[in-house]
Order: C-alpha cells, then structure tokens, then sequence
C-alpha cells in the first residue's frame, strides 16, 4: 500500500513538473528567432531629398561582427557583468545563491545575480516584468542558448543587443553617441565607461552624472586588473587619461515625431510583418531643414514661457561635491546654445561657479534675473523676491540646467535654465501640395512619444475666428461691413442671459470687420454670427476640412470647438492656396523590395473657397501681423495669420502662411484644468514659436507676395462708416470682392482714424 501512495505522488510530481516546464516553455523564445540578429528587411524611410532619415527593423542599433569589437570592451564587460562567463554553462549557481540571500533580506525581487547568458535571454523578452515565471523562463532560455551557440555567438549577440542608455542599443551605438567614433576605435579608458553604464544606463551615465561615471569606470578597470585583462600600470593610466565626450544633441531625436507617425500608418496598411521584413522603402514629405528648425523653435519657446511661470527650483543636489583632477580630465564638445546639467561648485550674491559636461564657468546674475519669480512646487502658488541675489536660490551642490552663453577659449558664461513642464506642437503644412513638412509633437519625444500635434484636441480660441470672418466674405460681407462694437445679450437653451464681452472688456462701437480681426473683437465675431447664421458658419468650417464636433451656438465665434493643430494647419492653408483645400500627404510613394511601387499619393486638390473670399481673408490677416494682435509673428516678409487663446490661458496658438507654407502652433499643458498663467495669449506665448520657425525655414527663399486673383478691386473708404470715400487725406483702401463694394460715399466729417495699438497680452 505504502509502495502505491509513492509511485501515486511520484507520477503526480513528475506530471506537475513537466505540465509547469511545458507552461513556462510557451513563453520561451526560440534560438532560431534569437539568431535573426541581421535583419536587413526593415522599412526604410526617406526624407523629401530621399536622404535616409529612419529604418523600422526587429534590432535596434547596429550590427557589429564580434571580431571587429576590440578586446578591452569585450573583457571590461566580463570582467564586470560576468567574470566567469567563459566557465559556466549559462547560469552561477553562486551568483544566484548571493542573489537570493540578498532577495530574502529585502523582501523582494532586487538582486540580478545574471550572467551575461541571462541578461541576453532577459533582453529577448518584450516585458520587463520581475516575476517567478518569467525568472524559470529567462533560466530556460539561457540554458538553450549555451546549448545551442558558442560562447563568442553569445557574447556576439549581447554586445549587439544591450541598452547604454540615451537610445543607444549595442557597443557600436553606444561607442558613436559617447565619443562619436566607430567601436573599433575606442580606448581602454572609453571602453570601461561604455561597460560601466550596462548594470544601470541613467545613473552612470556621463552626461548625467560626471562624478558616478568615473567611480564606475574606475569599478570596471579595477574588475579588469582582478581577472588578469590588464596590468596594475595600465589600470593607472587608464584611470588618469583624458576622455573627450561627444556633444549629446537633442536634434538625435528630430525626426521621431513624424517617423512615428509613418510606422503608425504603414502598420495599419501594411501589418506589422511587412513593415519590419517587406524591406519597404517609404519617401516622405519631410523637409529636414523645417523638421529641425520646428524642433529647435518649439523648444526654445516652451523653455521661454516656463521661465515666466517661474524658477521651480533645482534639478537636484549633492552632497559629495570635490574638484577632482580625474573628473577635470573628461572634457565634452560643447557649442554656444547647447543646454546640460550643472554642478554648483561656489555662489555668492552676483556670480556662481558653474560645472556643466565638465566645463567650468560662471553664471552672472543678470542671466538668471527671471528665477526672482519662485514657484513654489507643492501649492503652485508664486512669490517674487525683492533685491535678487543669486544666493536666494543657490547653494554649493545643486544641480541645475544651464545653457552655454558664451564660449571663449577657457572662458565660458552659463546662462540659468530648466526644463520645461509646458508642453506644445508645431506642425507644417505646404499649401500648394498638402505635403506635411514638419510635425513636431512635444518638447521630447522621449520625454513623451504623445503627438499632440496630431491627436490633442484644443480649444483654439479666436484663431477660429478667420473660418467665421471668411464665411461671411464667402456671403457677401466684405473687409469694410462694419458692424456695432457694443454690448449684448443672448438667451441660452436653459434660459440664462449670455452677454459676450471683449477681451478687455471694452466697446469700441461701430467697427469694420478688418479693424474687428486684426484686433480679435469678440462682440463684433457674435454679432457677425448672428448675422449670417450659425449653420452657414458651421457648413463654411467643413468645406475647408474642419472635421471636429462644433455646437450650433455662438460660442464658436470664441473657439469653442476641439481641434488638433494638424487640422488647423490644414484648413488655414486652404486660404493659403487660394481657397482650393489639399489632402494633407505624409507619404509621397513606397516601393517593396523588388522595386515595385505599391502606393503613390498625388496632391489632391478641390475648391472649397473661391480665390476672391481667399485672398480677402489672408490680406485681413496681414493686418493681424503689421499692427494686430500677432505683431510678435512679423518676420519681415509677406506673412498672415491670426492669436487664438482659450479660456483662463490654458492653450495660447498661433496659426500663420506665407505662400510657400504654413505653420500651426499650440502651447499648453497636457492636463486641460492647468492655465499657462495670466498674459501668456497666443500673441505671446505661441507667435515667437512660428516666427522663429518660419524666419529660419523660409531664410533661403526668397519674399513673395500674395498674388492678387481676378475679380478683386480695390477702393478708397471711409475708415469710419466703410463707405466710399472721395477725401484722400482721410482714405484708406480696401479690398472688395467684385461686386460687393459700397455703391454709396461717406457723408460723415472728414478726419483720419487713428489706430489704437493693442496691449502686449491682448489676445
């Protein structure tokens, strides 16, 4: 009986055991799978001069044989990952053991305890997660793997599949984004930092954290010394030699917006297996000179409007601050602009001594004037300290961002900085082809791969305002209709009286549709509604493509709708084209790997306006930039466009075109309830963005001017009543769609109007 019950729990367990290896094995890659580390079949993606601007591919990184990897990487990383890596069959039995003593005493998951077979096994899997079963399987792998390849394929294949942190995946990455030169050529001193950021990538890395980096090159020499790679006089030189760093830009992420934007695309077309092993090749619509300046000036402007808000404070502190020599010895490539982290070695009242990519410098209070404005982190509210010194805000230690102001020679002047929490979006259109340009859509793509350029819907504001003031052109208003500045009320659905104010709450009384515009006069935009009904303002907005829900009230005249900055962008440059409205195009042909084309995007066009309403529209945009609202956007060319802000400032826009393109900017916070604080308008906060992209991506072409279609005249007026005028000395001339001029003259008292400059916040 005795011998049953055994044999019984002994055909239990073995059937447990085996039933769990089968369930764990289901999730285990396969080494045939593991080996595929050439993948050559990806998407390869083109900007518009048919430059490679990014592949979609299984393996990140580049591919380097494993002879062509020096021998000081190869054996700093086993030296310090895995020192008997050549000995055991993919598992340490005493490593696991040291590992599991230290799980115990904390109570968790914590120790690794991995070989080198492990982590690769590890990096097969997609998910990160720390559990028992996943631990079994990583085990299995690693046992198949050293069953299966040789201890050079797997060493091979870990080299060319680890993460070194700031997107760098494999040695070869790694080696070109530290030092900005091939592998093959990097130093014994080079090799030790590079196998030093393996265990954790953020902490060691140099341009985190100087100090850390060089403790853990000095951990991973003094590795190679114990194990025999190196001589005790090589380890000292090693230690003391000079490292030249390569200047870490952020223009390495430039196209990842819009390339995401394409792999989204392709996958929904194509599938996943096609795009990552058809060997595609996709031309696109980028141009990398406006992807670069859109990037560059949306940065540059979210930084500007954080610094307003106000100093947050510092990025961090230490408390081990030492003006090591080793530390001095590393030296990075830096250039006027370029933004880093920095040490605060000394500060006093005026001036304070800077440590930034191992750079020493001074910051003048002068440039670090706009931290007097303090934020204080845990309730948002503000205090602006009086009689400003630099030691109201610093101390020996902190950690802070700094821009390079100056570089001559040794001498070098920080300027105070930080990282901005307000977010934004830029996206470009051609108007004469719907060919998408640029798309930028945040500060980071890998702060955030979100694309707010092309899925946050926003209230735009009164940069809706120009699709209303173009339908009333399109039925027979023109530029000079004037309508009553004055004050009005309107019962809603639930009864309650609306009374629609300016944004400075004042009247400006009877006032012509251009001044109305240029100057964003919200009463006169109701009335306007009101006037020419709200279904014909909301059947106008879908002709030129606005697709968002908009409600049959008169908010709208406020921008009271949800839009995302590519739709925006899309419809104002229906006005730029002359009212025929194009398909936005990001693709502009694939071709498979025989060559074969298997989808071309010809520009579509239709006309959704007439060319007469069109250039009405854009010439009172104009009048927006030379002495409206948008007088930040004047770029010293022909140029129109329209401020749009939300209410209590929680989006600021700015959309403008010259004939050759258009620019669409939004700025804002990803959490809707969050304001960008008083006065920061669109005129403001959103105007500086494009007229910093659009100067620096028009530079090379020349000025042209809006061309005037037939059918248009134009006429002197009364700027007071809109009339005719027959007094030139109190003229101003407008434009009318023919047809639609007054037929009568101004009776009133001559007299010139004077215009009234609008305040630098008004919307």
């Amino acid at each position: 009986m005795r011998f049953k019950v055994i044999l019984i729990f002994l055909v239990l367990a073995v059937g447990l055991a085996t039933s769990g290896y089968i369930a764990v094995a289901k999730g285990v890659p396969s080494i045939a799978e593991l080996k595929k580390h050439r993948v050559t079949g990806g998407a390869k993606i083109y900007a518009d001069d048919d430059s490679l601007i990014g592949e979609f591919k299984v393996e990140k990184g580049i591919f380097v044989p494993v002879d062509r990897i020096p021998a000081n990487l190869k054996n700093a990383i086993v030296a310090v990952e895995d020192s008997r890596f050549w000995r055991h069959n993919g598992i340490d039995y005493i490593g696991i053991a040291r590992a599991l003593v230290t799980d115990i005493l904390h109570a968790s998951l914590k120790e690794g305890g991995s070989t080198i077979t492990q982590q690769l096994a590890k990096i097969m899997f997609l998910s990160p997660e720390k559990t028992l079963q996943r631990k079994l399987r990583e085990a299995q792998l690693a046992v198949k793997l050293e069953k299966e390849l040789s201890k050079k394929e797997i060493l091979e294949l870990y080299l060319n599949r680890a993460y070194f942190g700031h997107g760098a995946y494999g040695v070869e990455m790694a080696s070109r984004t530290y030092f900005g030169k091939s592998v093959g050529r990097i130093t014994l001193p080079e090799a030790a930092i590079l196998a030093g950021l393996v265990k954790a990538p953020t902490t060691y890395s140099p341009y985190n954290d100087l100090v850390k980096a060089k403790k853990r090159q000095e951990v991973v020499l003094a590795r190679m010394e114990e194990e025999g790679y190196i001589k005790p006089s090589e380890r000292s030189a090693a230690k003391r030699a000079a490292i030249s760093l390569s200047s870490l830009r952020a223009n390495t992420e430039t196209y990842n917006y819009f390339l995401e934007y394409v792999r989204q695309q392709l996958e929904q077309k194509y599938g996943v297996e096609t795009v990552y092993n058809g060997g595609l090749k996709v031309y696109t619509t980028l141009n990398k000179n406006a992807q670069a300046h859109a990037q560059r000036a949306l940065q540059e402007g979210l930084r500007d409007v954080d610094k307003r808000r106000g100093w947050r404070g510092p990025a961090g502190h230490r408390d081990d601050i030492k003006d090591s020599k080793d530390e001095n010895r590393v030296s990075f490539a830096a250039s006027l602009g370029d933004i880093a982290t920095g040490v605060v070695l000394s500060v006093g009242p005026n001036e304070a001594t800077i440590k930034a990519r191992g750079i020493t410098g001074r910051l003048l209070l002068r440039d670090a004037l706009w931290a007097s404005n303090i934020i204080n982190r845990s309730t948002g509210r503000f205090t602006t300290l009086k009689n400003f010194r630099l030691t109201d805000i610093l101390r020996r230690g902190d950690i802070v961002w700094v821009k390079f102001r100056s570089i001559a020679g040794k001498s070098v002047v920080f300027s105070l900085d930080q990282e901005p929490e307000v977010e934004g979006a830029l996206a470009a259109i051609e108007p004469g082809t719907g060919y998408i340009r640029a798309i930028v859509g945040g500060y980071s793509f890998t702060k955030a791969e979100y694309n707010r350029a092309l899925y946050a819907r926003r209230q735009p504001g009164s940069a809706f305002k120009p699709v209303i003031y173009a339908a009333a052109l399109e039925n027979n208003f023109t530029p000079a209709s004037v309508i009553n500045d004055a004050p009005v009320s309107y019962t809603g659905a639930a009864g309650k009286d609306w009374k629609p104010e300016n944004y400075d709450h004042k009247y400006y009384g009877p006032t012509r549709l251009r001044e109305a515009l240029a100057y964003s006069r919200n009463v006169v935009t109701v009335k306007l509604i009101d006037a020419l009904g709200i279904d014909k303002v909301i059947a106008f907005a879908r002709n030129i493509g606005i697709e968002s829900d908009m409600p049959r009230e008169f908010t709208i005249a406020l921008g009271s709708i949800s839009i995302t900055p590519i739709d925006l962008a899309s419809a104002y440059a229906t006005f730029a084209n002359g009212g025929v409205r194009m398909k936005p195009i990001s693709i502009k042909y694939i071709t498979n790997f025989k060559g074969a084309v298997l989808e071309s995007n010809e520009p579509e066009g239709v006309e959704a306006v007439s060319p007469q309403t069109s250039f009405l529209i854009t010439s009172m945009m104009e009048d927006v930039i030379s002495y409206g609202t948008g007088m930040r956007a004047n770029i010293g060319r022909p140029a129109a466009g329209k401020t749009g802000t939300s209410n209590d400032y929680k989006d600021a826009w700015f959309v403008g075109y010259t004939p050759q393109l258009v620019g669409c900017v939004w700025v804002g916070f990803d959490d809707m309830r969050r304001s960008l604080g008083r006065g920061e308008v669109g005129g403001r906060a959103a105007a500086p963005v494009w007229a910093n992209f659009m100067k620096n991506t028009l530079a090379a072409e020349s000025p042209e001017n809006f061309s005037v279609p037939e059918g248009v005249i134009s006429l002197p007026i009364d700027p007071a009543t809109g009339l005719l005028s027959s007094n030139e000395a109190s003229a101003v001339f407008e434009y009318f769609r023919e047809g639609t001029q007054p037929k009568e003259y101004s009776t009133a008292t001559p007299g010139k109007t004077e215009r009234t400059v609008p305040p630098a916040d008004l919307d």
